[in-house]
């Protein structure tokens, strides 16, 4: 399953916003279920960014948000994400 999470930033505060996922990702690699992650800039409106998470399923991801160390890195970043559903989950093309 893979989760699409977007964030409107500001040009001005993208280096420190890039800090901030650098380290929520570094502690949601460390989880069980965790494949790959990437972030992005949108090619038409440079202030709209997307992180990209993939896990092994459904309920790898779900847990992947519990331990303490990732509530206190990855969650405060996560909660500034545009309010829209994130998880999706693989169809066959």
């Amino acid at each position: 399953m893979f989760v699409v999470i977007r964030f409107r930033v500001g040009e001005d505060d993208q280096a420190g916003f890039g800090e901030r996922v650098r380290a929520a990702v570094d502690v949601l690699e460390q989880q069980k279920g965790f494949v790959a992650a990437r972030v992005g800039r949108n090619v038409d409106d440079p202030e709209l960014l997307a992180l990209t998470l993939e896990f092994e399923n459904i309920g790898s991801y779900r847990r992947a948000l519990s331990p303490y160390d990732v509530k206190l890195t990855a969650v405060p970043l996560l909660s500034q994400a545009i309010d829209e559903p994130t998880a999706y989950e693989d169809l066959p093309v």
